[in-house]
């Protein structure tokens, strides 16, 4: 077939790939990292007061490892997918608590409501045991810790995990939620807890 095409394009005086000159190959470009003079200078006091200018909802990421239940206070969690249902969540590379969850394999997010500012303190203190008085019952599908009175919680299984910078990004799929009908959401805004008004 493509020789009949190349007499035919011959016949009627078309020119071929044959009869061209050959292509020049032009020089691989350079590949190289970023230096560190190309980085743009951001002093990290300021990128932390700058983006605290981004309010956010405040939750507790719970597990259950074999030495029993561990969580810390979270307020990069985000919807990710639809289909299938995913979610995520950022933890610091240095935590201690994160290397638990991934023992476990799964977690559960509880949202916390306007009240549960001094619960999400405890959770934020490394090194306490942030249990301590805290009542919880086990997540349906996981068995992850889910607390109390929170207005909403999704438990989910780790689906991938991620590196971003000095932080892992911590995706999750989810295989049970539930939420109170009537809650108010704790927000977070420029260092301090406040609540949403309508």
């Amino acid at each position: 077939m493509a020789a009949t095409a190349v007499r035919y394009l011959r016949s009627v005086g078309a020119a071929t790939t044959a009869d061209r000159p050959p292509l020049e190959v032009l020089p691989r470009p350079d590949l190289r990292a970023v230096r560190d003079d190309e980085r743009l200078p951001i002093d990290p006091a300021e990128f932390r007061r700058v983006l605290g200018h981004f309010a956010s909802g405040v939750t507790v990421v719970t597990a259950r490892d074999e030495d029993g239940p561990t969580g810390f206070a979270c307020q990069s969690f985000a919807s990710l997918s639809l289909d299938p249902p995913l979610v995520s969540f950022m933890v610091a590379r240095t935590s201690t608590t994160w290397p638990r969850i991934a023992r476990a394999g799964s977690f559960c997010v509880n949202i916390l409501g306007a009240e549960q500012g001094a619960l999400c303190r405890a959770f934020a203190v490394s090194g306490a045991d942030k249990f301590a008085g805290v009542a919880y019952e086990e997540a349906p599908a996981t068995g992850s810790p889910l607390l109390d009175s929170v207005p909403a919680w999704i438990d989910c299984r780790v689906h991938t995990v991620h590196t971003g910078g000095d932080h892992l990004i911590v995706v999750g799929r989810v295989e049970a939620l539930g939420a109170a009908e009537e809650a108010e959401p704790l927000l977070f805004h420029r260092g301090v807890f406040g609540r949403f008004s309508r």
